[in-house]
């Protein structure tokens, strides 16, 4: 089986590509040093050169901060021309969207829940997915969105939450806190990897579907640097209402992930805390910036 992965230099993108690799597929990758996916045909030349079976598609914008960079960040995160650009061998698309398409809600988000993103980027994901699906049934290709939750683990954007309280945990660093209560479904990595292969190879998935990928637990900014602290035996210092949150934060933000689990047979296997051992682990107790990682506007 031939892959192609878009955002292949990505947090995400990284932990795929190396399992794919380890299980056997001939992988092609795509970053954003390579092929500019803000540019449809350089894109559309990619994977048609790539002759994929199955696309992963992961690449993300969230550059926002003029209209050059919000046209870029739309078109990358929409990609409308990523369907009509398949070989016809490639018969099957995973998309990973975001839990941000949502609105929020006091309860656990099933696959059901109402489409009101948070913020830019939730908008533009929404549309992806939205266009993917559409674009996929006319030309009966296979395709699949799973929305996932807060995503985390070794190689993470430098400046995002966990790799911050980790990196306080090593340096003696203060970690800012936002002043209101902010909770989050965290799903460790090569769990989101695994949804992704499952979805791939699932043939009997219906067409278009959405799943949903957390773990149903939500925790807040708080209670994981309580965390941080027990697996890593340091002192982590914080401060609280430093941190001026974001627009999209809530205090209920949890994922109902029964929908993966009856289709894909998918569970989470890893929570916070052995998430956050083998985080801390994998750095050597020296949590940096990330390898390859690309700057993003805060956690």
């Amino acid at each position: 089986m031939r892959a192609l992965v878009t955002g292949a230099g990505g947090f995400v993108g990284r932990h795929l590509v190396h399992r794919l690799r380890a299980d056997g597929w001939d992988v092609v990758g795509l970053t954003r040093v390579q092929v500019d996916l803000a540019d449809p045909r350089a894109g559309a030349a990619a994977v048609a050169a790539a002759d994929p079976d199955v696309v992963f598609s992961l690449a993300a914008g969230r550059a926002k901060g003029s209209a050059a960079e919000r046209a870029a960040t739309t078109v990358v995160n929409t990609s409308p021309w990523l369907v009509d650009a398949l070989p016809e061998r490639c018969r099957t698309v995973v998309r990973l969207g975001s839990s941000t398409e949502y609105a929020a809600a006091p309860h656990p988000l099933a696959e059901d829940a109402a489409l009101e993103p948070r913020g830019f980027f939730g908008a533009t994901k929404a549309a992806g997915s939205l266009l993917l699906q559409a674009a996929a049934a006319e030309r009966g290709v296979r395709a699949a969105v799973l929305r996932a939750f807060q995503v985390y683990g070794p190689g993470d954007h430098a400046t995002r939450l966990v790799p911050t309280v980790l990196r306080a945990a090593a340096t003696g660093d203060v970690v800012p806190l936002p002043g209101r209560l902010s909770r989050r479904d965290w799903v460790w990595v090569e769990d989101v990897v695994d949804a992704c292969v499952r979805a791939a190879l699932a043939d009997d998935l219906p067409p278009g579907v959405v799943l949903n990928i957390g773990t149903g637990v939500q925790t807040s900014t708080e209670e994981l640097v309580a965390i941080a602290r027990e697996v890593t035996g340091r002192a982590i210092a914080t401060a609280p209402g430093a941190h001026p949150g974001r627009s999209w934060d809530t205090a209920d933000w949890v994922c109902d992930p029964a929908a993966a689990t009856r289709l894909l047979g998918w569970r989470p296997t890893v929570d916070l805390a052995a998430g956050l051992t083998l985080t801390w682990a994998s750095s050597g107790g020296q949590e940096g910036p990330a390898a390859g990682g690309s700057g993003t506007a805060g956690w």
